[in-house]
This record gives structure tokens, sequence and C-alpha cells, in this order.
């Protein structure tokens, strides 16, 4: 099972994401390492560059009442300059408290 991300993009997308979404949960997982080679991924002497592909999963009340489809835009949005900075691809698990209750 992968492991929380704690490196220093993952610092700034957490800190991000708390202040703007005020998360009742926030996971955030770093699977760079499942894309080696893939587009976007530094190849050469820097492959061992991390931090371009994560997994999401953030429960928030800021989801209440919002399209699937605008939470995405609305995280992928926050996370613009990260996109311009390098980051490549995010998986995404947006839900609200009542619908995790409900699972």
């Amino acid at each position: 099972m992968a492991s929380e991300a704690t490196g220093p993009r993952a610092q700034r997308v957490r800190k991000l994401l708390e202040e703007k979404l005020s998360p009742v949960t926030l996971e955030i997982v770093d699977e760079s390492d499942r894309h080696a080679g893939h587009v976007g991924r530094p190849r050469g002497p820097q492959e061992g560059i991390a931090e371009t592909h994560f997994r999401l999963a953030i429960v928030s009340e800021a989801f209440d009442g919002v399209s699937r489809v605008a939470r995405s835009r609305r995280v992928h949005a926050l996370l613009e300059p990260e996109f311009a900075d390098g980051l490549h691809a995010l998986a995404l698990s947006l839900r609200t408290p009542a619908e995790t209750a409900a699972r």
C-alpha cells in the first residue's frame, strides 16, 4: 500500500488545499514512481525526481452541492501553479463528509 507523500511539492499542495478547502480528511500519495519514462517525467540523470503524479483523496464540506466535474476543476485550478512547475497528473477522490458516511 502506498504511503502518504511528504516531499516539498506534497507539502505545498497540502498547505494550499488545507487553506482553501478546509478538508475533514486529506490524503496525498506520490505515485510518480509508477510513471517512470511517462510523458512529463524527467529522463536521464534527473529521472529519480518524483512528485509529478499524485493521488489525492479529499473529504470536504466545500464540495457540498458541487458536481463531480466542478470539484475536479476547482482542485485543478487551485493547483495550477504546481502544474506550471512540473506537476503532471492527479488522480482524485473528492467527497463530502455525508458522501463518505454513506459508504
